[in-house]
């Protein structure tokens, strides 16, 4: 099982994470472990990575491409359970952490895990196999608002209602289960001229429902906050999105440590005492070059906004 993966906006990370050779660094999103590669690389033997990733195979990918550094340790759980896992391992602080949200390449491309509308597969799109909730389940028992809401607000599909009406109608004779069957549906739901506009006419509400399976936003605003809370003085948080929703959440989680005051802006002066954490280093975000997107065509919604802390 083959992880074709590309790191995006591998240089910028190592540039921005600022790695001190013995210092522990967490790669939040360890997928095909190309970043965690290069950052093991710039450590010498005192300094530690611990990969953390939801997916199982990812782990086992990882310990396979890993395998000539013995500083290295793994750990099977979500990025949203940060402080749980370096608990776990006894570890206070960290100098860096590292968080490339989304899914992955292998993952998209591994026909089993039903997350592309190009390959026939069973509706599943879990990260994490073990949990219960599938895109099965999401389709064939949401209700039609609620299907609506997700494939607008995660999909950003200005034909969400057509295709929750059209999917509620259609598991009315015939249960949802493949990813070909999704992919008639939101067709039958989209004008003709709209279709070629934007990508793959399914691209949006594929999001929309892998995003709903893992939960991918909800956590995501105070993963940030524990990620930066835990991290050493000058330590740096790294964050790739590619989703306006999980650019939206990272942003507001650096501002609110940046500037956490409450007060009114008519008191002279500040009375709740909320202090200020850290700064966030990139104004804006960083984009991938021309040539990374020419070649990687993933890269192309990525951003990288980085925060350090006082």
């Amino acid at each position: 099982m083959e992880f074709n993966h590309e790191p995006v906006l591998l240089n910028e990370c190592i540039e921005n994470l600022k790695i001190k050779a013995d210092g522990t660094y967490v790669d939040g999103t360890l997928g095909g472990a190309g970043h965690s590669l290069k950052i093991v690389e710039n450590l010498s033997k005192e300094g530690l990575l611990i990969g953390i990733d939801r997916d199982s195979y990812a782990i086992q990918y990882a310990k396979e491409k890993l395998k000539d550094f013995n500083n290295v340790q793994y750990a099977n759980n979500n990025h949203d359970n940060i402080k749980e896992v370096l608990e776990e391992l006894n570890i206070d602080l960290v100098s860096g952490i590292l968080l490339d949200l989304g899914v992955s390449s292998y993952q998209l491309d591994e026909k089993s895990r039903g997350f592309s509308y190009m390959k026939e597969a069973a509706l599943d799109m879990r990260m994490n196999q073990e949990q219960e909730l599938t895109a099965k389940i999401v389709l064939n028992t949401y209700s039609e608002e609620e299907l609506a809401r997700i494939i607008y607000e995660y999909g950003e599909e200005k034909f969400s209602r057509q295709i929750a009406r059209n999917i509620c109608r259609y598991r009315e004779e015939k249960e949802i289960g493949t990813t070909i069957q999704l992919v008639e549906i939101i067709e039958k739901s989209i004008p003709g001229f709209r279709k070629n506009q934007g990508g793959h006419p399914a691209k949006r509400t594929f999001q929309a429902i892998r995003i709903e399976v893992n939960d991918e936003i909800s956590p995501l605003y105070n993963t940030i906050i524990q990620s930066v809370d835990c991290l050493e003085k000058g330590g740096r948080l790294c964050v790739i999105t590619f989703h306006s929703l999980e650019d939206r959440a990272v942003k507001n989680a650096y501002k609110d440590l940046a500037d956490p005051c409450v007060c009114s802006k008519e008191l002279p002066y500040c009375v709740c005492n909320k202090k200020s954490i850290g700064t966030i280093v990139t104004k804006k975000p960083i984009l991938p070059s021309e040539e990374e997107m020419m070649r990687n065509s993933r890269s192309k919604s990525a951003k990288l906004r980085v925060f350090e802390r006082f």
